[in-house]
């Protein structure tokens, strides 16, 4: 039995679009569904306690839109998730009910994940849910987002929800089994179990390549790896169309794991090494550098110049005197 997913005691699972949804008729695929919910059981009846990431709502709105296949305009895209979303979050809620398991939902764009103080809400709000014994169900605010719904961030978002609730495994459920060398319909490539370590190679594998329902591809994924590798979570890709996906990891299918050395750190300091925007950033001198090298707090005296417009809360960069 896997001992990463077994032994974890706080686990956020990722569904991708292309799991959820049947690319020939639009449907949910309700039977997986009612299938994952018996995992997601399992997982809580052992103690452990567990967070959906879930895509899914822009592939089903579309099909009650009556839209065209291919390439949605922005505008579109946001209409399909208004009434997706509504199909989503009950089917969720129908699938985990039927095992006496509350759901609750938060919609979230990866601004809230990055600005401190509606991180803070957010992260509360997720903590009150968990400790009610509830199962949040996360989604892209996908009606008001843009930057997310064209460049499928839902893999990032996964991972800043697992350092948000200090997670100790993040399980992206994908249409793929894992990390290749290179494209797995290649002759010579070869299947990656286990990455201890995010190089620049490891990176070239990813390639560029999305999948068709999904606006995310490998690369998200591995952006998020070391989002949830930084904040001491183990992080796999597996396949997750056939019934019970994470019964299937536990068991020691194949897949890829993304191991992290990291040791847990402060809260502040994890959202900070995790977060994707910064605001702005200041000057410091060479005083304030080596302060800060040293592990001390940076003080007004140490600021030589302040760029851009942020506010209490913000993430900003520091920039020494040589400029790095």
């Amino acid at each position: 039995m896997n001992a990463e997913l077994s032994s974890a005691k706080r686990v956020v699972i990722k569904i991708g679009s292309a799991l959820l949804v049947n690319m020939e008729t639009g449907r949910l695929r309700t039977q997986w569904l009612t299938a994952l919910g018996e995992d997601i059981a399992d997982i809580k009846s052992n103690g452990a306690d567990v967070i959906i990431v879930s895509s899914g709502a822009i592939a089903l709105g579309r099909r009650m839109l009556g839209l065209r296949k291919g390439a949605l305009k922005l505008q579109e895209s946001q209409a399909a998730a208004a009434c997706g979303q509504i199909a989503l979050a009950h089917a969720w809620q129908s699938a985990l009910s039927a095992r006496k398991i509350t759901t609750g939902q938060i919609l979230l764009t990866l601004r809230d994940t990055e600005e401190r103080r509606r991180y803070l809400n957010a992260r509360e709000t997720l903590f009150t849910l968990l400790k009610h014994g509830a199962v949040p169900l996360i989604n892209e605010n996908d009606t008001v987002a843009t930057s997310e719904i064209r460049y499928g961030d839902n893999d990032r978002l996964a991972a800043r929800g697992s350092s948000m609730v200090s997670a100790d495994c993040l399980v992206l459920l994908s249409d793929v089994d894992g990390l290749y060398s290179k494209p797995p319909g290649n002759a010579d490539a070869k299947f990656i179990p286990v990455v201890e370590k995010i190089t620049p190679e490891i990176e070239a594998m990813a390639g560029v390549a999305a999948t068709d329902v999904g606006s995310g591809g490998m690369v998200t994924k591995i952006e998020a790896a070391k989002i949830a590798n930084g904040a001491g979570a183990n992080m796999v890709i597996a396949a997750g169309s056939k019934p019970r996906p994470l019964q299937r990891i536990a068991n020691g299918e194949r897949c890829t794991w993304f191991k992290s050395t990291a040791t847990p750190v402060v809260a502040r300091k994890r959202w900070i090494a995790g977060s994707l925007e910064t605001n702005g950033s200041v000057v410091i001198d060479d005083g304030a550098a080596k302060a800060l090298a040293r592990g001390n707090s940076l003080l007004p005296a140490g600021i030589t110049a302040v760029k851009g417009n942020f506010s209490r809360g913000d993430a900003v960069s520091v920039i020494g005197p040589t400029g790095v």
